[in-house]
């Protein structure tokens, strides 16, 4: 078997393992949330009591969405068992990911009818005669009303129009803003911050390009973070980052402001960003600092410029000029994405 055949076999196996291992864990939460296992339960099958009376909350229109999401839910947990989708990578990665958006609609929508049905059967023990029996209901409709409330805004939040940038990689950008070495300083601070967060959520980030401070952090640092549904979690941290506190370059302990810029940016291709080649202005240099061979010897590194709108990218992180490029030319796409982003939201705004 030759070494891209190894790849494949060695892949396909890594699918299977995780598809068994995803199947165990529908079980578990399955278990936990007092579901059968798949296919699961709907609202209104034919074995199971129809609490109307409190799904009054939840309109016609959005419980016909929230069976069809079930369907269609129900529908990918089957596939996942399909031989013909185990056998391919690509298509067992789309299956799960589709499944995966839907995963938190269904799992809320079915402890909502969970909990409906548990409230119908307290308010039938209020019709009995025992005191305590009336007693014990009274305390499970206090305790179940406001967890279908609260449910129920929950639901109506997550079939809300997603961002359609949700599901993408980003390009994050921190850069220091006024107070000087501390600005960089606390520019370094929210970069280790954010490289715990990227670690905790299970993403990768590399970092395309980095400016160091005179007295440390960084003047400006970007990452590339890859992940799932990276921006639909980062987007909420664009803008300026402040902080008040007495740096390590104060002599007199004095409190200083400090402040840094973040940016969030989604990752785009040449069929998202369209850039003609006479607006780019290109240059090579040598890269600086430790490593191979091609250090301090070979222009390996790319200084980019987009002359419509002024951007400069500098681009040294890899060995290679040609691999320099095309990071530059993703993070110029990221940046130009990102501009007209901002502009379609003021317009929308006006």
């Amino acid at each position: 078997m030759n070494a891209s055949n190894q790849r494949i076999a060695s892949t396909t196996k890594a699918m299977l393992l995780l598809s068994t291992l995803l199947m165990m864990m529908m079980m578990m939460i399955s278990t936990t949330h007092g579901f059968t296992s798949p296919p699961m339960r709907t609202a209104f099958n034919r074995n199971q009591k129809q609490p109307h009376s409190v799904l009054f909350l939840l309109d016609d229109s959005m419980l016909g969405r929230l069976q069809g999401i079930e369907r269609s839910y129900n529908a990918m947990t089957e596939r996942l068992g399909d031989p013909d989708v185990l056998s391919d990578a690509n298509l067992l990665r789309q299956v799960m990911s589709d499944r995966s958006k839907m995963e938190d609609v269904v799992i809320a929508y079915q402890t909502y009818v969970g909990l409906a049905n548990e409230l119908e059967d307290a308010k039938e023990m209020m019709r009995e005669n025992d005191p305590e029996l009336k007693e014990m209901a009274r305390e499970e409709i206090k305790e179940i009303e406001p967890q279908l409330e609260d449910l129920d805004t929950k639901i109506k939040i997550l079939l809300l129009p997603k961002d359609p940038n949700d599901d993408r990689n980003v390009m994050l950008e921190i850069r220091a803003g006024t107070g000087g070495s501390e600005a960089s300083i606390f520019a370094g601070d929210l970069l280790e911050v954010y490289k715990k967060y990227i670690s905790t959520m299970g993403w990768r980030s590399t970092m395309l390009e980095s400016s160091a401070g005179d007295s440390g952090g960084f003047k400006s640092v970007t990452l590339n973070v890859k992940g799932d549904s990276v921006y639909s979690k980062l987007k909420w941290e664009a803008g300026v980052h402040r902080v008040q506190r007495v740096p390590a370059t104060e002599n007199q302990g004095r409190v200083h402001t400090s402040t840094a810029t973040v940016a969030i940016m989604p990752e785009v291709d040449d069929v998202d960003v369209k850039i003609d080649a006479k607006d780019i202005e290109m240059n090579t240099m040598r890269s600086g600092g430790a490593g191979g061979q091609n250090v301090n010897k070979v222009e390996t590194a790319v200084d980019l410029l987009h002359k419509p709108t002024g951007i400069r990218i500098k681009c040294s992180q890899e060995r290679s000029q040609l691999k320099n490029k095309d990071l530059a030319m993703k993070m110029l796409m990221a940046k130009l994405f990102d501009i007209e982003n901002e502009k379609r939201e003021m317009e929308e705004r006006e």
